[in-house]
């Protein structure tokens, strides 16, 4: 059902679709199996800074319960190469038996000491999130590969809170406007808000289908790693056609789902579009992806650039150049208002009640915000040096792995939707 021309944009849906599945998504999954990208520090215990709600989800999938230290194979606490295999393997025991799906924070102390070098790239800057204070006692490291996004049981009341409060109160939206199918307000199809939305510049209407997008993203994912088989022996997660139909299917959300998943692929553009940007700054001779494993580092910063390359090679690039184009002052006022607005929103990722929806909801803003930050900084990327330092623009390490983890994220959402296609095809 999803086709063709993309509005906003001169692309198509099969264009990304060809791309991305067949050239892009299997090199970016390998990057992010990497060292330096599995890795992300995050605070997941920053109160919510909105509302009082202590209401965490109790779901054991959801939940936070690192393996206690003597329950860490030694193999991994000493980082002893010999052991490692056998820790890796235990550690993942562990991770299964202890605490299934949640968040796992047990590193050895030379990886440690490892990303304390990393920091050493992070300066703060003009930026489109709240960041995590990392050097806070709260911030640990999150190994994103032991702790896959995927369907945990978390819904109903307390998730549509925080929809409701990032659409309602930061999507630029008047409140007498109604969005398409909100539950008991005389829903008339969309037609007042979709009139709505080609009324307002480009700006704002590209704001909405960005975190349209990534809400479609989401959901994308949690159908597609749906907890299909819960018993003692063992848990099963895979796709949930009737889940991805609920959110998806034309006729059952009255149109409203396509419109949802073009603006997944305006999200794509969006981020593909600040990897091809930001090439300069990874090129550099002296900017490294710092492990301490020097030979691998070197790897993983050629296949970084090989992906960044790609990016740059895709034919139908959206063209940030129609964004804050006219009256200076006028694009500056709503520049800083764009800003605002998704800083506001990486705030409210801190009101998610789960911790592993947490998790991922903090990465996957902060990966966005860090593109939008790109694109506005476009100026200031052209003119960095070939060596020394980038004192002009600048990315921290957080920003950099939750951009391509974010992105990550959007690419496995536009591959799950092929998949979603060929097994709805066969059931026809």
């Amino acid at each position: 059902q999803v086709t063709g021309h993309l509005d906003d944009c001169t692309c198509d849906v099969e264009t990304i679709d060809a791309f991305n599945n067949y050239k892009l998504f299997p090199r970016l999954n390998e990057l992010l199996e990497s060292d330096y990208f599995r890795y992300y520090k995050v605070n997941l215990k920053k109160p919510c800074p909105f509302w009082n709600d202590n209401s965490h989800c109790g779901i054991r999938d959801c939940a936070v319960k690192p393996c206690p230290s003597d329950e860490v194979p030694d193999g991994i606490r000493s980082a002893s190469h010999k052991y490692s295999e056998e820790a890796n393997s235990r550690a993942e025991e562990c991770e299964e038996a202890k605490r299934l799906g949640a968040v796992d924070e047990s590193l050895s102390k030379e990886t440690q000491r490892a990303m304390l070098q990393w920091t050493r790239h992070d300066d703060s800057s003009d930026s489109f999130c709240e960041a995590d204070d990392i050097h806070s006692p709260d911030a640990e490291y999150v190994d994103l590969l032991l702790n896959p996004e995927r369907y945990t049981g978390y819904k109903g009341p307390d998730a549509w809170k925080i929809w409701n409060s990032i659409y309602e109160e930061n999507c630029f939206k008047p409140q007498n406007v109604k969005r398409p199918l909100a539950s008991g307000r005389g829903d008339d199809g969309g037609h007042t808000f979709y009139k709505w939305l080609k009324g307002v510049c480009i700006e704002k209407r590209a704001f909405y289908k960005l975190i349209s997008g990534l809400h479609a993203s989401i959901n994308i994912h949690l159908s597609a790693r749906y907890l299909l088989q819960d018993t003692w022996l063992e848990k099963r997660w895979g796709p949930n056609v009737t889940e991805f139909q609920q959110r998806f299917d034309e006729v059952i959300t009255r149109g409203e789902g396509p419109r949802r998943l073009k603006n997944l692929y305006f999200l794509y553009l969006i981020e593909l579009r600040a990897l091809s940007k930001v090439l300069p700054f990874f090129e550099r001779p002296g900017f490294q992806l710092y492990t301490g494993n020097r030979s691998h580092d070197a790897e993983v910063k050629t296949l970084l650039l090989e992906i960044l390359h790609l990016a740059k090679s895709f034919p139908l690039h959206f063209d940030e150049n129609s964004f804050f184009a006219g009256n200076k002052k006028e694009a500056a006022k709503l520049k800083e208002e764009f800003r605002l607005h998704f800083r506001n929103i990486s705030k409210i990722m801190d009101c998610v009640g789960c911790f592993k929806c947490r998790l991922w909801g903090k990465l996957q803003t902060q990966g966005l915000g860090t593109a939008l930050k790109i694109l506005f900084s476009e100026n200031l990327i052209e003119k960095i040096p070939d060596s020394g330092p980038s004192y002009g623009f600048q990315l921290t390490r957080q920003e950099i792995v939750a951009l391509f983890n974010a992105f990550g994220r959007v690419s496995t959402s536009v591959r799950e939707l092929e998949n979603f296609r060929n097994i709805l095809g066969k059931m026809q």
